[in-house]
This record gives C-alpha cells, structure tokens and sequence, in this order.
C-alpha cells in the first residue's frame, strides 16, 4: 500500500507549481477562463456538446490501465476544485486494472464556460453523451461533494448505467433552502467578485476543515484567481456563481434514499460544509452541515448502501486520508 505524504501528495496529484504563499498584491500570471496554462496530470481531450443551444466543449482525461480489469470509474468533480485534484485517485484506480474517465463538467476547469445558467438534468446528460462517445455501457461512478449531486442524479435518471455509486463528501444531504434565504445572482456576482485570494484560503479552511499543509492549498487559490487576468473573466465568474444557484435551486435530498444501486458514502468527521450558511439566520446555522450523520440517516433507509467515516478528516477525504479511502473504494467496488 502506497503511503502518500500530504505535500507530496499535493504536488502530484495537482500538476501544478506550489507557490508559497504570497500577498494578493503579488502579480499573478494569467490563466484562460479553461485553465489555459494551468497543468494537468493526463491528455485532456474535449468532446463537442450542445447545452440549451450552445456549442460547447466538454474536457476529459481517459487513463487506461497497464492491466485491465474491464471496468471503467467516472470521478465527478467538486465545485472549487479542477479535475485535476483526482490525481492520486485515478493512480489508484489505474494501478488496480480500471480505466478513469475524469471529466471537467460544463462550468468548470478546461470545459467551456457557457453564458446559460447550469443545471443537473443537462450535466448529466453530458456525461452520459461523454460515456456514450466513449462506448461504455456501465460504469462505477466516484463523487466529491458537489459531484455527488451530480452523482445523485445520473443514478436517478439513468439506474441502468451505474454499477456502484461513491458518494465522497458529498454536499445536498440536506435541502439548503430550508435554512438559507434566496440570494440574487447579481449580489452573488458582486460578493464572489471582491473576495481576495487570501480570504478564499480562509473560507476553504473554514469550510473544509483542510488538513493539508498551506502549500498544498495554493494551486486551488491560483486555478481561481489567476483566471482574473483573462479579458473573459467575467464569465468565468457568471458560470462560478450559477453552478452555486445550481446547489441551492436543485436539491438532490429527497431523492437520496431512492437509489437502489450499490451506495457508500465515504464522510470526513469533521466535515461541516454548509453552501450558503452564512447566509442563514444565526438560530438555524448550527443544524446546517452534519453531514457524517446525514449520510449515516440515508444509508440506513436505503436498499443497498453503508456510510463510513473517518476520523480527523474533512471535506477533501480522499487527499486528506488516502490509505482509508483506497481501501474502503477498493474494498466495495471489488463485491
């Protein structure tokens, strides 16, 4: 079993250079709105698709195995992290005899930014187009947090193509417009834009519950702010601000516990990401975010899963804790 050290770790699995930290006042080299000129760690190929009448592109890396097994894993990605973060993930699967498909969902990384708003149905339709482009009929499919929204739904809308269902950190246990009042996107815009890079590296502590070293964080704070520099930033910033409309108007917690494909969910204790908390009233903020224990509530109501979770870790398990999350990824897509 390979023992990952965490900026080791970091450096692999991001392809990218881990600045120290510096002042925001400290120029930044610019990226395109598709992460033009930030590195990933395989080709990325871009499959054309049409969204609600746009032509777009949507970016993937396809790794296969020295030995396969015939199986294929799709990782779906989080809101704030290019796919690129699988990178130990998709090593382990590689070396394990299954082939990685690792898409960039519209909205996000090296996929097209588009000018429409971001849904569910039509990202999973897009990955379903990508599985359907590269002829594969079934597939286990590995989520993190805003992906195991996404993960939710493909298995909802399309049962039949899902062999096992990895729910990792997954955010939308629970129905956020419960708690968080409506935020209209113009104000979201305004507030998304005056964030500094220094007060993104604070709220991804204080959300996450990182357990990383500082190094290993700085790749994620340059894949957002860097874009800054690109004349098309602003919609960089428009599509960022609708896939968070996306979580909030889309909820995927009532249909949770109707899945009945084979369903683990991986937990990071001190996970307590709450999108939109701060934006509660302050009496409902503290029954927001006990997602170890909500994942534990739906895994018993339903046919075939288990929740598991581990200690001392928070929202990035799989890079936080990678010797648990192997075996415990392994262990259930080998039954």
């Amino acid at each position: 079993m390979i023992r990952f050290l965490p900026a080791a770790l970091a450096a692999a699995l991001l392809a990218a250079p881990l600045a120290a930290y510096a002042a925001d006042t400290t120029p930044r080299e610019p990226y395109g709105i598709a992460l033009e000129g930030f590195a990933y760690p395989y080709p990325v190929h871009l499959l054309p698709v049409v969204n609600d009448g746009e032509q777009l592109s949507m970016a993937y890396m396809d790794v296969a195995p020295q030995q396969p097994n015939g199986r294929t894993v799709v990782l779906l990605h989080g809101r704030n992290f290019p796919s690129s973060y699988w990178a130990p993930v998709i090593k382990m699967l590689s070396e394990a005899g299954y082939r990685v498909v690792v898409p960039d969902q519209i909205g996000f990384g090296k996929s097209s930014k588009p000018q429409g708003e971001l849904h569910f149905d039509t990202l999973a339709r897009n990955t379903i187009a990508l599985l359907d482009h590269l002829k594969i009929d079934k597939a286990e499919v590995v989520a993190h947090s805003l992906g195991g929204m996404l993960g939710v739904r493909i298995a909802r809308a399309y049962p039949d193509r899902v062999a096992h269902l990895v729910l990792t950190a997954p955010i939308g246990l629970e129905d956020y417009r419960l708690y968080v009042p409506p935020t209209p996107t113009e104000k979201m815009i305004e507030s998304e834009d005056k964030l500094t890079a220094e007060g993104y590296r604070k709220q991804l502590h204080t959300n996450y519950a990182i357990k990383l070293p500082p190094d290993a964080i700085t790749p994620f704070i340059d894949a957002r702010f860097n874009i800054k520099g690109s004349p098309d930033y602003p919609r960089w910033l428009r599509a960022f601000v609708s896939s968070g409309q996306m979580i909030y108007r889309e909820p995927v917690a009532h249909e949770v516990a109707l899945i009945t494909e084979p369903t683990l969910f991986i937990m990071g204790a001190d996970d307590h990401n709450a999108p939109g908390r701060p934006n509660a009233p302050e009496a409902l903020r503290a029954k927001m975010g006990q997602n170890a224990e909500l994942a534990k509530a739906f895994a018993a109501k339903m046919p075939n899963a288990r929740a598991e979770v581990i200690p001392d870790t928070g929202h990035l398990v799989f890079l936080e804790a990678p010797e648990k999350y192997r075996e415990l990824v392994l262990g259930f897509l080998g039954r």
